[in-house]
């Protein structure tokens, strides 16, 4: 019998933040744990992904996934998806140790799908060996944490 997960979400930021644009989900997650606190959300830097991630199936009922992607869109283009498939997901970039679409399928096959958003952010390239975001994708930073804000809505109560 597959375990009901808490009715908690989790906010995960995806990326390698040692390839520039790639971490920018890191750098949200960073940016939203300093700046806020809810009494059902956690968040957490998922780093390059991994299936060590499989837990956060598991384990919450909602995952907001943050995530670059490379899907031809203006650079710093916003978007933001409810994938209900694994072909949904944008494809792998390759500083990941798996794709999004790879964990998905293997959550699908282990624990089934949470309740999931998918927020992406168009880069241009993977850049190497540093931690700097393009000026492009830094403005979008602010479009990235409202829709974080929209998706959580009303649902979740800021911690006093």
């Amino acid at each position: 019998m597959k375990k009901q997960p808490a009715a908690k979400t989790v906010i995960l930021g995806i990326g390698n933040i040692l390839l520039g644009d790639e971490g920018i989900g890191c750098h949200i997650a960073r940016l939203l744990s300093e700046k806020y606190k809810w009494n059902n959300v956690d968040i957490v830097d998922g780093g390059t992904g991994g299936f060590h991630l499989l837990s956060f199936f598991e384990n919450y009922s909602r995952i907001i996934l943050i995530d670059a992607t490379m899907d031809n869109k203006p650079v710093g283009t916003v978007s933001v998806i409810q994938p209900k498939f694994a072909s949904d997901f944008p494809t792998a970039l390759s500083a990941h140790d798996i794709g999004l679409r790879d964990l998905i399928e293997t959550a699908v096959l282990t624990s089934g799908l949470p309740k999931m958003q998918l927020i992406t952010i168009t880069i241009k390239e993977l850049q190497n060996m540093t931690l700097s975001l393009s000026p492009e994708v830094e403005q979008a930073i602010p479009k990235v944490i409202d829709s974080v804000l929209q998706l959580l809505g009303e649902s979740e109560q800021l911690e006093k």
